[in-house]
């Protein structure tokens, strides 16, 4: 697709084909929880529970996306962004899990995907992001070997539905989290705190990504394209002593390895089994699912947001501070000796670290594991706590600054050999942050959760001149870019439907 370029005056060009796109999650967005055969999702029940979210906030209305994707759509179109991820919600097309699907629902996306074509927007569908139907958590979710069968019966359904009109699709999005945090930590739905079925989950979501890959590929046309998107670890070692060394790899397997070797190789470390061996024997890995998970992909995505540092256990008696979530349950299975530490640094909104040097990493780590297999940044971006100015702008120079510096990261693995062939910004606009409920803004465009009117920040323009020109601006162009001299997009709100 080409190599990046530095300018003349030492600015960084990307590829004339590199895609430039945002992305969303359908609980996050969308709303409308009761209509049109939707019911509920592990995300509902989780979110109405009390205690469990921030405030007690729930996707019930989220953004109203839902209702207001038209709008949504030129918005992106208005501001030249050439991409946009976003899943697609399981019980809203296939309301219990299984059988057939609700057209009801795939019409909903269908109508999308052609809103985002006609704008000449590229779409990339997720499939799984987090929305489990209750009914298949009710009979045990995903540490339950049939969930793998149930969600590739769906991944079929939608392929056959929108295969003819999207080509770029990811098949799970970051499934540590729904391991880990979903069924260890219990920070996440559904909020279960049980080692044994976290690890029985991660294996099944790992055959769930090869059944799933290999339905799609049955009804996909030749142009389509398959990928997942993981939140592989980058972890470091606190000191450079033997067992701060040992910390570092027995949370990077289970930040990555556990997910990465078993999709990219066919294989579990085997100190992933010796690590777990007090609370598994991993009799639930039959004969073939590893082959199956390891399916050939079109690209890898990599979500990156702040590195992780690790050592051997410390007499602090601290809180753990790995930026998941607060918990007396660890995601970490096996390894609740090991200690967090904040990394050194800037930190935003989530108290996490800023640092472009880990998604640096990241990127020639897998170009170096998995040669020849083209990457997606599928997300990456912050959170920080901006709000309307004097003039009813949102100036948020923290996130501009951010973003160029993971970006000159990218531009400098790409010039180091790295194969990237997009970046998927997150997110196109603040939404239910999970857990944070609506206490954590993200997004490129300002929602006010009062009256739903959206309004573009600053980096949302200073973006715009990115994906137009595919020259990074000096993060100091925001003001003129939200000015619109380079985008042409207005910055004032864009009122409720």
């Amino acid at each position: 697709m080409g190599q990046p370029a530095s300018g003349p005056s030492g600015e960084l060009r990307f590829p004339p084909a590199f895609l430039w796109g945002t992305a969303t999650a359908a609980y996050q967005i969308e709303g409308a929880v009761r209509e049109d055969g939707r019911t509920p999702s592990i995300w509902d029940t989780f979110s109405h529970t009390p205690g469990r979210t921030a405030g007690g906030d729930t996707g019930d209305t989220a953004t109203g996306h839902y209702h207001r994707w038209r709008e949504d759509v030129a918005l992106m179109k208005e501001l030249g962004y050439g991409a946009y991820r976003f899943s697609v919600a399981w019980p809203r097309v296939q309301p219990t899990g299984r059988g057939p699907a609700v057209q009801r629902g795939l019409d909903f996306y269908r109508a999308l995907v052609d809103e985002l074509l006609a704008a000449g927007i590229k779409p990339m569908v997720t499939l799984y992001h987090w929305d489990l139907p209750q009914e298949l958590e009710d009979a045990g979710g995903w540490p339950e070997r049939d969930t793998a069968h149930r969600y590739a019966e769906y991944a079929r359904l939608v392929g056959e539905a929108l295969g003819d009109r999207v080509e770029l699709w990811a098949t799970l999005n970051e499934p540590w989290c729904s391991a880990f945090l979903g069924y260890g930590s219990g920070v996440h739905a559904p909020g279960r705190t049980d080692p044994a079925a976290a690890l029985r989950a991660a294996h099944h979501l790992n055959l769930a990504h090869g059944l799933g890959t290999a339905a799609l590929r049955s009804v996909l046309p030749a142009r389509g394209k398959v990928t997942v998107s993981l939140n592989a670890g980058v972890v470091r070692p606190l000191t450079g002593s033997p067992g701060d060394a040992d910390a570092r790899r027995r949370i990077d397997i289970l930040a990555t390895r556990v997910f990465s070797d078993p999709m990219l190789h066919g294989t579990y470390p085997e100190s992933l089994f010796a690590d777990t061996a007090g609370i598994t024997d991993w009799s639930f890995v039959r004969d073939g699912d590893l082959a199956t998970a390891r399916q050939p992909l079109d690209a890898l995505g990599l979500n990156y947001y702040s590195p992780t540092v690790v050592s051997a256990a410390t007499d602090d008696g601290g809180p753990r501070r790995d930026g998941h979530g607060r918990s007396d349950h660890s995601p970490w299975i096996g390894a609740d000796d090991v200690a967090f530490h904040q990394p050194p640094g800037e930190l935003t909104a989530m108290d996490w670290s800023v640092d472009p040097t880990g998604l640096h990493e990241l990127i020639m780590r897998f170009t170096r594991e998995a040669p020849g297999l083209p990457l997606l940044v599928t997300e990456n971006g912050a959170a920080y706590e901006d709000r309307p100015g004097p003039d009813g702008g949102v100036h948020d120079p923290e996130r501009i600054a951010y973003l160029h510096g993971h970006l000159a990261a990218v531009h400098r693995a790409m010039a180091d050999g790295a194969d990237v062939r997009g970046y998927f910004l997150w997110s196109l606009m603040d939404n239910f942050e999970w857990s944070f409920g609506y206490a954590k803004r993200f997004g490129l465009v300002r929602v006010d959760y009062e009256t739903l009117a959206r309004v573009p920040k600053t980096s949302a323009h200073w973006y715009s001149r990115l994906a137009r020109t595919n020259v990074l601006p000096d993060p100091d162009a925001g003001a003129d870019a939200a000015a619109g001299t380079s985008a042409g997009a207005g910055s004032g709100p864009v009122p409720a439907a």
